[in-house]
């Protein structure tokens, strides 16, 4: 089987069919710069696709034409991913390692996606974002209930903080909700908190 194939099903599960060949060119660009700048311990290209369809959960969770704040995005998962997947989003992507947000500037431009990208710390006391977003979203860069606190602080009222749970699960704030889905044959979730009434 081809690595493309399951990259497709997810991307036609979540209704992003038609930017299936974006997301192609994605993963091959990431490959090409993960053999130079370590952007990932995925070495494959079969292994970043992996990640990307794991990213792809996130898709039905964001709101058409939503401001997007990706916090810690290493390689871009998921704010390029969101990005590719969704042209309809505007994408701010913060990473403070200046090759990897070098890599996620380059990767917007081949792939003509409308992303911005910040060089900045990422710790919670940095993150103070000239304007706030519509949607904030980290993968692995916090522990889960920190992030939905951090996250918070960087949307409007009325906004979505979303945060992706692995297999063990924790009890979550007032406001959250777990949307589960199958990754790898097994369940995990997007985790879903809607800030204050706007």
């Amino acid at each position: 089987m081809s690595w493309t194939e399951p990259l497709a099903a997810a991307a036609t599960a979540v209704g992003v069919a038609p930017r299936l060949p974006i997301l192609v060119g994605y993963v091959e660009a990431f490959a090409r710069w993960n053999q130079r700048i370590n952007l990932s311990a995925a070495r494959t290209l079969p292994e970043i696709a992996d990640h990307v369809v794991d990213c792809l959960a996130l898709v039905p969770h964001v709101p058409p034409d939503a401001r997007v704040i990706d916090v810690g995005s290493g390689g871009g998962l998921p704010g390029i991913v969101l990005a590719a997947a969704r042209p309809d989003l505007r994408l701010t992507c913060i990473e403070p390692i200046h090759k990897k947000a070098a890599f996620l500037r380059q990767a917007a431009r081949d792939l003509a996606l409308t992303v911005s990208v910040l060089t900045q710390r990422v710790e919670p006391s940095d993150l103070q974002p000239s304007t706030l977003s519509d949607v904030a979203v980290s993968r692995a860069t916090f522990d889960l209930l920190t992030w939905l606190a951090v996250g918070r602080s960087l949307v409007v009222p009325g906004g979505i903080v979303l945060a992706m749970e692995g297999l063990d699960q924790v009890t979550l704030p007032d406001g959250a909700e777990r949307h589960p889905y199958i990754f790898r044959d097994r369940t995990r979730a997007i985790i879903a908190l809607r800030t204050g009434t706007p």
